[in-house]
């Protein structure tokens, strides 16, 4: 259900020549991540690092520091984008084809975890902090394949280390005493219920345990068991449970351990909207069409995902071409046929002028989009609290 606070602004733009827009409810969206919090604020819940990627809007990145216990970041844009915007969080940096320079300003901008994707990317951090007299605490990410059918997005190929490359670098590690061994990180697929991430997180687990074991790891340990959780597009109401997750989590960790996860989705996607407004309503061999204002390429979701974006329709002043009653797909101006939010949804009317309003636009849209394909305005952005 849209909130009042964005409806209510929704009407406003309308008149004011900025749409489309982006529309975020910080006040839902501290709501939502409290929530989170407390459902893993249980003894042995693990540490929750926000995935920067998911939405680093400065707003958004400080309204959830008081909520998570870190950020996660993937480049060193990523990086400096979020140490300028909170100085004192803790960071992990993660991702495949760290640079030399990204590897540098991790030291230089005090991250705490690194994430090591492979050997040669373990043996070039090891070269770096001796050159620069410091010491790194990594967690190695593993890629434990296995059977990852049906789930959202498997994350294969070029992530992480198989069991059998992982071991190589045991020899790197030896040799280098700066570098510090903490633990273990996986993730390994999305889109994920609560018991599936609870099973997932066990396998990783398992395997970490075994092989921190194998290889006569000492102290405490940590596991980076990744994010995940489940966001249904085409049932917004049915969400992650967090305090079963929470509960069934906490009691796979063993003294001395250390949990962490790295939800993004999760956690800002319910909090945003993407406002725009009906330009033309036709049909086309039968088929009825909305022509928005916008497109796809300031939220590239709907059209990544193959999914029909939820919405709701606000009425507006009327007067041009509708369609009552009929299954109705609502398109972009972009000159692809791709450009599609929804695909033959029923509606009750739909007509020139109208507001619609795309919900669970707070993660992965604006800035995972083609911006600049056919020039087109970008939209403006608007934060609300209550």
């Amino acid at each position: 259900m849209i909130t009042r606070l964005v409806e209510d602004k929704a009407k406003a733009l309308a008149t004011s020549a900025e749409l489309p827009a982006f529309v975020y409810d910080l006040t839902a969206l501290r709501e939502h991540a409290a929530e989170v919090k407390t459902a893993l604020s249980v003894p042995g819940g693990p540490e929750i690092f926000y995935a920067a990627k998911a939405n680093p809007d400065v707003p958004i990145l400080q309204a959830l520091a008081p909520y998570v216990d870190g950020i996660e970041v993937a480049s060193g844009g990523e990086l400096a984008h979020v140490r300028e915007t909170l100085p004192d969080a803790r960071l992990a940096f993660g991702g495949p084809g760290k640079t030399d320079r990204e590897l540098e300003l991790a030291l230089e901008l005090g991250v705490e975890r690194i994430h090591v994707e492979s050997p040669h990317e373990l043996a070039r951090l090891a070269r770096i902090v001796d050159a620069a007299g410091q010491d790194v605490d990594v967690l190695l990410r593993v890629n434990l394949a296995g059977d990852r059918s049906g789930v959202a997005l498997a994350m294969i190929g070029p992530f992480g280390m198989d069991p059998d490359l992982i071991e190589t670098c045991r020899e790197i590690l030896t040799a280098s005493p700066r570098v510090h061994l903490r633990g273990i990180h996986a993730h390994l697929a999305s889109g994920l219920d609560a018991s599936a991430m609870v099973r997932q997180s066990a396998e990783i687990l398992d395997w970490g345990r075994s092989w921190l074991d194998k290889i006569g790891h000492e102290g405490p340990r940590e596991f980076n068991v990744g994010g995940g959780m489940a966001v249904d597009y085409g049932s917004p109401n049915d969400r992650f449970d967090w305090k079963q997750y929470g509960q069934d989590v906490a009691a796979l960790a063993r003294p001395g351990e250390t949990l962490r996860i790295e939800p993004g989705r999760s956690i800002s996607v319910y909090s945003g909207w993407y406002i725009t407004d009906v330009l033309d309503v036709k049909q086309a061999h039968g088929q009825w069409y909305a022509v928005v204002r916008g497109g796809t390429m300031h939220i590239r979701t709907p059209v990544t995902k193959q999914h029909n974006h939820p919405f709701v329709a606000l009425k507006g002043s009327g007067g041009g071409p509708q369609v009552t009653d009929q299954a109705v797909t609502l398109v972009g101006q972009l000159c692809t046929p791709k450009d599609v939010f929804a695909r033959d949804v029923s509606t009750e009317s739909i007509a020139v002028g109208d507001l619609i309003a795309f919900s669970m636009a707070g993660a992965y849209a604006w800035n995972i989009s083609h911006h600049d394909f056919l020039m087109h305005p970008k939209p403006t952005f608007h934060y609300l609290d209550a």
